[in-house]
């Protein structure tokens, strides 16, 4: 199928599609014309793509989560490429929440200090 009858299919706008074709998502065939040429698994893997994202992640994760991904849900299979993103996804946010966790603390005691001089 062509790019305009995936987007039917899906609801997805052509410029998403080849945006997930940039990044990797997508793979269509060329025709002899040059024309994308979508597989008929083309519209689960869309379907796929934007759960994913619908859930909070980027196109670089749903790249290596997307081989463990079965059924439109999807579902993840616990394959090495989905348990080191999600590790990797896990250490970054724990890290943020340290990072705001301290930035928390500085504030509380500036504005403890300042509240203190305006009691002054």
């Amino acid at each position: 199928m062509l790019i305009g009858e995936l987007s039917r299919r899906t609801g997805v706008h052509t410029h998403q599609l080849r945006y997930y074709e940039s990044q990797g998502l997508l793979r269509p065939a060329r025709g002899a014309n040059g024309y994308r040429e979508y597989g008929e698994d083309a519209v689960l893997t869309v379907t796929q793509i934007r759960k994913l994202l619908d859930a909070g992640l980027s196109t670089e994760d749903i790249e290596f989560l997307l081989p463990c991904a079965t059924g439109a849900d999807p579902e993840l299979e616990p394959c090495p490429e989905l348990l080191d993103t999600l590790r990797t996804r896990l250490g970054s946010l724990d890290e943020r929440i340290d990072t705001l966790t301290r930035t928390r603390g500085v504030l509380r005691r500036v504005l403890e200090t300042t509240e203190r001089r305006v009691g002054a």
